[in-house]
């Protein structure tokens, strides 16, 4: 597999038309993946990543979430991005071996991309606008900001880069997100 995927390969596909997941990204290996189908059915955590990080050691909740509940149909995914004061500066091959190596990641990690900005991934063009996310709009701030998705898809939460991944308020969520059916 290739895991040299670029950030301008991660941009593929248009502005979501059916809700935000419904667009294709590149994985960290360099393969399409529709995030609708992929995630079809699943309460899906996203989070933008970076390895350098002060906020980087959330890797290891993040992680911990992943091994808890994705049986129970949670799929976290992790976004790398290097907006942020150029905290993830790696190839795609470096991030997967820093997070295999550091913190056993074995959630799914996407391509690199710009989650802020006229470069900014589709999905997160979506999230960020008024328009498109009226509960939780505007630019992300830092690295390791967390959007909750329903299993329908939508947006039901957004936390801020310092809460963590294992706070109450996390967690309270998740685990109503998993009790709702589709």
């Amino acid at each position: 597999m290739n895991r040299a995927a670029t950030a301008e390969d991660a941009k593929a596909g248009d502005a979501p038309a059916k809700g935000p997941l419904n667009v294709t990204m590149k994985t960290l290996d360099g393969e399409d993946a529709n995030l609708a189908k992929k995630y079809k059915d699943k309460v899906v955590l996203l989070v933008n990543v970076a390895s350098q990080c002060g906020l980087t050691p959330q890797y290891e909740q993040l992680e911990a979430l992943h091994e808890k509940y994705a049986k129970l149909g949670l799929a976290v995914v992790g976004v790398p991005c290097n907006q942020f004061g150029e905290q993830e500066p790696g190839t795609a091959e470096e991030i997967a071996e820093f997070c295999e190596a550091n913190y056993a990641v074995e959630f799914d990690l996407l391509a690199k991309v710009d989650v802020n900005g006229k470069d900014a991934a589709p999905l997160y063009k979506y999230l960020t606008s008024k328009e498109t996310n009226e509960k939780f709009p505007g630019k992300i701030t830092w690295n390791f900001e967390k959007f909750l998705f329903n299993r329908g898809g939508q947006p039901v939460a957004r936390f801020a880069p310092k809460v963590k991944p294992d706070a109450p308020e996390v967690v309270e969520a998740i685990e109503a997100e998993l009790a709702e059916s589709n």
